[in-house]
This record gives structure tokens, C-alpha cells and sequence, in this order.
């Protein structure tokens, strides 16, 4: 078994739901007492957080490099970035190490194609919506993105930042969240990407009719199988 290196703590609350997932996985996988091979360097996310709203990517780059660089000294076979947002700076982290990044974008991408999906939705903080770092991913895949209009994509980076990432969950943010993925629906998509590790902590498959594609735990079952694979 592969041993996970997770850069996590963005926020941690998310964090968690990667470890539990993929020691479920490894569970699930080889049966018995087995659990998996992982090391965590979790950040603080205040720091990557400033680094964001400052439009300071070198400085977050340099932190999760730090990071990266620290998990493969301590023995991790590959890394895992336990967000979306941070993907925007994998290029420079996987440049730092010699050991594999596990991309989220690619993996979710993998996922989409499974279940035929060529029209998607995305929601994530306005970084991931807005900018191209995330979509040139799907598009690559010949998959179409759509993301919501000025107003719900404010409304959805607020939530993220200042309820799910402190632990709130919201019964007033939850619908407003369905009545988007109901809007974009509407607009064609056949499937909506989670695209920020908290969102699944708000809304899941079976509060709608339109597929959810939780970015936590496609990533982190995609590390537990990786771990496994020879």
C-alpha cells in the first residue's frame, strides 16, 4: 500500500471527511482491521485564506510547496491537496516534489465521463467558478462547464467561507443552494460538480433530482485506490 500524503486544514473541517473516506475505502477494499498508510501536513488556513482574497498565489504556492516538500521527506508516496480552490497553484507544488500530485479536476473529469456527462455545472468559491485553472480540466475532456450567474456566485462564495468552512449549516443556505443547481438544470446542465470540498456538507444526492458530484469524496476515493494500485 501507496502512503497518502494530504495537505489539508483548508478548512479542516473538510479535511476530515478525507481521512474518513479514505480509511472507509481501504475498508471497504481489503476487509479486516486494514486502514490506510496516510500523513497529514494540515495548514492554517487563515493564512491561505489572506493569500487568496490578496490575490498573493506565490506566497500560498510557497506555503503548500513547504508542505508538499515536507510529505514526501517524511515518506508519502504521493500528495493529495484536500481543496479545490489551492488546484489553481498544482502545477508549482507538483514542480517542488518527484512524487505524484493527484489532481482533483482530473479525477472528478474521470468521473463525469463515467457517467456520461458532456454538460456540467460548477460550484465552488468564486476563484474556482471564474477562473480557468479548474474548467481547462473538464473542457480538455470535451466537457462543456457552466457556472452560476454574478448574484449566486456571490451568494455561494459567501456561504463557503462563512458558514461551511466554521461549521455552519444553514437550512436557509441549503435551499438556496438547490434552487441554483434547479437553475442551472434548467439551463442544460446534466450534472453538478461540488467543486469546493465543504460544499457536501450542505447538499447531496437525493436532495435533488440533478446528479451531484462531490468533489471530496470522488478525490479521496481516488487516493485510496491509487494507494492500492501496484
Amino acid at each position: 500500500m501507496k502512503t497518502i500524503g494530504l495537505i489539508g486544514g483548508m478548512s479542516w473541517e473538510s479535511t476530515v471527511g478525507y481521512y474518513q473516506i479514505i480509511n472507509r475505502t481501504i475498508k471497504e477494499q481489503l476487509g479486516g482491521l486494514h486502514s490506510a498508510k496516510c500523513i497529514l501536513f494540515s495548514v492554517d488556513f487563515d493564512e491561505i485564506e489572506q493569500c487568496q482574497a490578496s490575490g498573493n498565489w506565490e506566497k500560498s504556492a510557497h506555503i503548500l510547496m513547504q508542505a508538499a516538500q515536507s510529505l514526501e521527506k517524511a515518506g508519502a508516496d504521493f500528495i493529495v491537496i484536500c481543496t479545490n480552490t489551492m488546484h489553481k497553484v498544482a502545477d508549482k507544488i507538483q514542480s517542488s516534489v518527484s512524487i505524484p500530485l493527484l489532481h482533483i479536476a482530473e479525477v472528478t473529469a474521470r468521473e463525469l465521463i463515467k457517467s456520461g456527462i458532456t454538460r456540467v455545472a460548477l460550484l465552488g468559491t468564486k476563484y474556482t467558478m471564474e477562473q480557468e485553472f479548474y474548467k481547462s480540466k473538464l473542457v480538455v475532456q470535451h466537457i462543456d462547464v457552466l457556472i452560476p450567474d454574478d448574484h449566486d456566485r456571490e451568494f455561494i462564495n459567501d456561504t463557503i467561507y462563512h458558514q461551511l468552512c466554521v461549521g455552519i449549516i444553514s437550512k436557509e443556505s441549503k435551499t438556496g443552494f438547490l434552487k441554483i443547481v434547479d437553475k442551472l438544470a434548467e439551463q442544460g446542465a446534466q450534472g453538478v460538480i461540488l467543486g469546493c470540498t465543504e460544499i457536501g456538507m450542505l447538499i447531496q444526492n437525493g436532495d435533488t433530482p440533478t446528479p451531484l458530484f462531490d468533489t471530496t469524496e470522488i478525490h479521496a476515493k481516488s487516493a485510496a485506490l491509487y494507494a492500492l494500485e501496484n
